[in-house]
C-alpha cells in the first residue's frame, strides 16, 4: 500500500474504504511516508501534522467500519494553504515577521472539512504576503517542482500545489487574487478551479479573492468543491448559486458538440505568449472543434494600463501593512517584496481611487467580452515554469506582473475559471490551458475541463505514476 496509497484519487480512495481494501489508516501511513521521503526537497509544508492526522485517520476507519462514514471525504487527506485558517495555528502569511496572528477559529473552509471527515494533514506553505507567483518565501525559503526540484512550484499556492504534485494526499485547498490556483497548475500539471466570486466562503474576502481546489484529475476537484462550497454566514459575500451536482462529473463523459467555445491567445497586456504553450492551447481548440464544438477567436480583454493599475493597487495595498512595520520587520521580508511594495509611496490618495477603479473596468470590459460564449480557452500563463530560487518569470520589481494577464480578468469579474494540463515543453515543463465561464457555471466549466482530460492526447497527460518513480 506504501507505493501506491498516495497516488489514489480521493474518488479511488473513497471505493477502497467501501470495499474494506485499505483503511483510512494504512492510507494516511503511506502518504505520510512519502512526506517524509520527499518534504526535505519538495518543502511544500508550513506545518505538518501527522499525529493528530493519524488520530483522525483512526477515526475514520472506524466509521468505515461501522458502515457510518461521513460522506465520501471520510478518511481522505486533505490540505490547506497556510492563509486558511486554523484554530490556534499562527498565520504568517509566508513571511518571516515574529508573533504571527494565531488563529481564533477555523475558515469555513477548515470547517467544512472536518465536518466531512477529511483528514487535515496540515497547512502548506506561500511566498511573502500571498504577493509572488513562486514558491520563494522569507519564512520558509524556496518550495521546489516535484516534477523538476530545479523549477519553479508557481505560487502563491505553492506548497498547495506542490503537495498535489508529490502526492502528499490527492486533495489541497488554494487560494488565488490573480492566477495563484491557476499558476501552479499550470506549471505542476494539476487540474484546479479558481471558483466563482462568492461560491466558496472565505473568512477574509475581499475583492478578486477566492479559494478553490488543487488536485490530479477534475473529477477530483469537483468532489472537493462538493465540501468547500457549500454557504457559510460568516462570508458576507457569498452569492445564493443554484446547487450544483458536483458528483456528476464522475457520472460518465460530458458532452460538448454544440458548446459555444472561445479561444484566446493574445491577452493584450504582458508578456508574449512562448510558441510551445500557444501551440498546446491551440491544440485544445482544435480537439473542442473536432467534436462538434463552435471554436471562434477572442481578442484582448485588457491592455497594458489596466494590468498596471491592478498591480499598483495592490502594491498600495501593501505598502500600507510595509510601513507599519518598524525598520527590523521591513529588513524581514524579501528584498523582492520589499522594493515592489515601496512603489507604493509614490502614488497619493487620488492614485490610489483610480487604481482601485480599474477592478470595474476590468470586470465590466471581462464579462461583456465573453458573455457569448460557454467556455473561453487560453493559456493560464504565457510561458513555461522558470527557475525554482527566482520570485517572478520577470524578477524586476519595478516591473509590472506581466505575466497575470490571462488569469487576473476572472478574479476581477467573478468568473469560474479551471486549468488542465494540455502538453508539455520541450525540455518536459507541464503547460495548462485555462477553462473559463460564466459567472455561477463553475459546474459547466469543469465539465469542459472533464472532458478535455478524458479526451487529451497521451502526450499531455501527466505520468504520475512515472513521477512517483523518479522523484
Amino acid at each position: 500500500m506504501a507505493d501506491v496509497g498516495p497516488d489514489l484519487s480521493a474518488s479511488e480512495l473513497a471505493s477502497g474504504f467501501a470495499s474494506g481494501a485499505f483503511s483510512p489508516s494504512e492510507i494516511c501511513t503511506a502518504v505520510l511516508a512519502r512526506i517524509a521521503e520527499r518534504e526535505p526537497v519538495i518543502n511544500a509544508f508550513y506545518r505538518c501534522d501527522p499525529d493528530a492526522a493519524q488520530q483522525a485517520a483512526a477515526a475514520s476507519t472506524r466509521r468505515w467500519a461501522s458502515g457510518r462514514p461521513l460522506g465520501p471525504l471520510d478518511g481522505v487527506p486533505v490540505t490547506v494553504k497556510e492563509n486558511i485558517a486554523r484554530q490556534g495555528i499562527p498565520m504568517p502569511s509566508g513571511t518571516a515577521l515574529p508573533n504571527p496572528p494565531v488563529a481564533l477559529a477555523n475558515a469555513p473552509v477548515t470547517d467544512r472539512i472536518l465536518e466531512a471527515g477529511g483528514v487535515l494533514l496540515g497547512s502548506t506553505v506561500m511566498p511573502d504576503w500571498g504577493m509572488l507567483s513562486s514558491g520563494v518565501s522569507s519564512r520558509h525559503g524556496i518550495s521546489r517542482s516535484p516534477w523538476n526540484p530545479a523549477w519553479t512550484t508557481g505560487g502563491s499556492s505553492a506548497g498547495a500545489g506542490a503537495a498535489a504534485a508529490a502526492g502528499f494526499g490527492p486533495l489541497h485547498v488554494g487560494t488565488d487574487i490573480g492566477g495563484s490556483v491557476r499558476l501552479p497548475g499550470t506549471w505542476l500539471g494539476l487540474a484546479t478551479l479558481k471558483p466563482s466570486a462568492g461560491r466558496v466562503p472565505l473568512d477574509v474576502p475581499y475583492a478578486g479573492r477566492a479559494a478553490g481546489p488543487m488536485a490530479r484529475t477534475v473529477r477530483d476537484a469537483g468532489l472537493l468543491m462538493s465540501v468547500i462550497g457549500q454557504f457559510d454566514a460568516r462570508d458576507y459575500s457569498t452569492r445564493p448559486y443554484p446547487a450544483a451536482d458536483w458528483r456528476s462529473l464522475g457520472a460518465g463523459e460530458p458532452e460538448v458538440a454544440g458548446l459555444r467555445v472561445a479561444v484566446q491567445l493574445d491577452a493584450g497586456a504582458g508578456a508574449p505568449v512562448d510558441a510551445e504553450v500557444a501551440a498546446a492551447v491551440w491544440a485544445v481548440a482544435e480537439r473542442f472543434a473536432e467534436a462538434g464544438a463552435d471554436v471562434g477567436p477572442l481578442g484582448p480583454l485588457l491592455d497594458q494600463a489596466m494590468l498596471d493599475g491592478l498591480d499598483n493597487f495592490w502594491r498600495i495595498r501593501a505598502f500600507k501593512d510595509f510601513r507599519a512595520l518598524d525598520e527590523a520587520g521591513q529588513a524581514l521580508l524579501l528584498p523582492y517584496i520589499a522594493r515592489w511594495c515601496a512603489i507604493g509611496a509614490r502614488f497619493d490618495g487620488a492614485d490610489a481611487l483610480a487604481c482601485y477603479e480599474t477592478i470595474g473596468r476590468v470586470q465590466q470590459a471581462t464579462v461583456a467580452a465573453t458573455w457569448a460564449y460557454d467556455v473561453v480557452l487560453s493559456p493560464v500563463a504565457p510561458m513555461a515554469a522558470f527557475a525554482a530560487e527566482k520570485p517572478m518569470p520577470n524578477d524586476d520589481p519595478e516591473a509590472t506582473m506581466d505575466h497575470i494577464a490571462f488569469t487576473v480578468p476572472y478574479n476581477m469579474s467573478g468568473q469560474p475559471a479551471a486549468t488542465v494540463n494540455c502538453g508539455f515543453s520541450s525540455d518536459g515543463r507541464p503547460i495548462g490551458v485555462q477553462i473559463a465561464g460564466r459567472v455561477g457555471d463553475d459546474l459547466g466549466v469543469l465539465k469542459a475541463a472533464a472532458w478535455y482530460e478524458a479526451n487529451r492526447p497521451a502526450t499531455a497527460v501527466p505520468d504520475w505514476a512515472g513521477l512517483a518513480q523518479s522523484v
